[in-house]
């Protein structure tokens, strides 16, 4: 959810276009506001598997701090507000791009994709995905190349991600019913997809140097980055993590089994290589840097 506003406002700052600080902070609320819509639609839906998996059971509705039908109204009245004060305030074009993201993310993805097929969070990645190009829209009533690119980085960061993450928790997946890759094709197909995707992504990080929207200090954090980031898939894919049985300690997001370090180790360093490239960006404009533009030297 952090990551979500802030692409959406390095997205807003990326668009190089004056704004009344004002109405960029009433952007971001809209996205954050909307983002917040998701989520409290997405748990009323599945408070069914959440229930049963011991990462989501300690959610406000499966828990039994929050009604079902609370939750159910609550993402309604949120999404409604979100996608009018975006279209009232900044321009209809963002506000549409905010509505289908709550749309896509609490009905494409979680009541269609997230319990029929193991490609759910590649095809719903596309939900976390566009918030950068909302924020450019917000700031310029346009959504140009750059800001689809910004949106293409992030629909691939999300499978090596959320597949990493579903390799020490595939035990959770598999008890409430859900088909995530290594439930359906197993740990050894799901490093190998993982891997295959880290060596789609670490590249086109690289690309906004060479499209003029990022600059030097950005082609460094994303090259070094992404070698760490390929390294540590690698390292996944020669491991034999999703397999090996053992004794958790805790229930935290990060203790697992010892075979599935690997599988951390990646799933935490996504994490922090997005935020790191999306704040090198942020960075570089909001200073003046100036863009590589590779191609055309």
């Amino acid at each position: 959810m952090s990551l979500v506003v802030f692409t959406a406002l390095t997205g807003l700052v990326c668009a190089d276009t004056p704004i009344n600080p004002v109405l960029g902070a009433v952007a971001i609320l809209c996205i954050a506001v909307g983002a917040g819509a998701s989520g409290a639609l997405n748990m009323w839906y599945d408070a069914d598997i959440d229930a049963k998996m011991r990462r989501t059971r300690g959610r406000p509705v499966p828990a039994g701090r929050v009604q079902g039908a609370d939750a159910l109204a609550l993402g309604i009245v949120l999404s409604l507000f979100s996608v009018m004060l975006m279209g009232m305030a900044l321009n209809w074009l963002a506000a549409a791009l905010l509505a289908f993201t709550i749309f896509f993310y609490a009905v494409i993805y979680t009541v269609w994709l997230k319990r029929s097929t193991a490609q759910n969070i590649v095809i719903g990645g596309l939900a976390g995905a566009l918030p950068p190009v909302i924020g450019w829209a917000a700031a310029t009533g346009t959504a140009p190349l750059n800001a689809w690119l910004l949106c293409a980085i992030i629909f691939m960061w999300t499978p090596p991600h959320f597949w990493a993450l579903s390799l020490y928790t595939s035990e959770d997946y598999a008890k409430a019913g859900v088909p995530m890759m290594p439930v359906v094709r197993g740990a050894p197909s799901t490093r190998r997809q993982i891997l295959v995707y880290a060596l789609l992504f670490v590249p086109l990080c690289l690309a906004p140097a060479v499209t003029g929207l990022g600059g030097a200090a950005y082609f460094g954090v994303a090259a070094a980055g992404g070698a760490v980031f390929l390294l540590l898939a690698w390292r996944l894919f020669r491991s034999h993590a999703g397999e090996a049985q053992g004794q958790r300690t805790s229930d935290g997001l990060y203790d697992v089994r010892a075979g599935a370090r690997d599988a951390r180790n990646l799933f935490a360093f996504s994490i922090l290589y997005l935020s790191l490239i999306f704040a090198t960006l942020l960075g570089e404009h909001l200073l003046g840097a100036q863009p590589l533009h590779l191609l055309s030297r």
